[in-house]
């Protein structure tokens, strides 16, 4: 994709901070602090100085049982474990916010690279939704194409179970009257 050869922050390292919770795909305060190249708090003092802006689809505190989820969950998030407060977490629309609390260069030029980050996930997350609707419509078809081979089985089956046939040929008097009697008790 244009322009992000040259991009500040490698896509794969935006990728590792990205992960759902509630939801939403949402990266924490201490990795984009660390992408901007500021402290968390300096971060979030930002943040706090502009509430008005990160309502809380944008913007949340994560609660202690979601916080020892992911410091359970990933080791990266270790220092967690002992912190006094738990980490606010942002959605797409409240790390776009975060640039117009951010001014420095670097600031716009890691939004940029995390707005083009999120929407690579959305094609490929799209291209996984393609990809499931047309297996699902293969299904469909070999589906419906081994009903039929099945009901051509049964239909074989069915007509395996009918009565025999007389055999052709020849009988002796005592054949032909144990022949009568075994075929007047299939009948029965």
């Amino acid at each position: 994709m244009a322009g992000q050869e040259n991009s500040i922050v490698p896509v794969e390292r935006i990728r590792w901070c990205i992960f759902m919770l509630r939801g939403d795909k949402v990266m924490l305060d201490r990795d984009l602090a660390e992408l901007y190249g500021v402290d968390t708090k300096v971060l979030n003092q930002a943040v706090k100085r502009n509430k008005e802006r990160f309502p809380e689809d944008f913007m949340f505190k994560l609660d202690k049982q979601e916080a020892d989820q992911l410091v359970t969950n990933c080791d990266r998030f270790e220092p967690m474990k002992h912190a006094g407060t738990t980490p606010y977490a942002f959605t797409e629309q409240g790390i776009a916010m975060l640039s117009s609390v951010l001014r420095s260069k670097r600031a716009v030029e890691v939004n940029i690279a995390i707005m083009r980050t999120f929407v690579q996930l959305r094609r490929i997350l799209a291209d996984n939704a393609m990809l499931r609707e047309k297996i699902e419509a293969i299904e469909k078809k070999y589906d419906e194409q081994f009903q039929q081979v099945f009901a051509v089985l049964q239909a074989m089956v069915a007509e395996e179970e009918q009565p025999p046939k007389p055999p052709i040929g020849y009988y002796t008097e005592a054949r032909k009257n144990e022949r009568g009697k075994a075929l007047r008790k299939a009948r029965k």
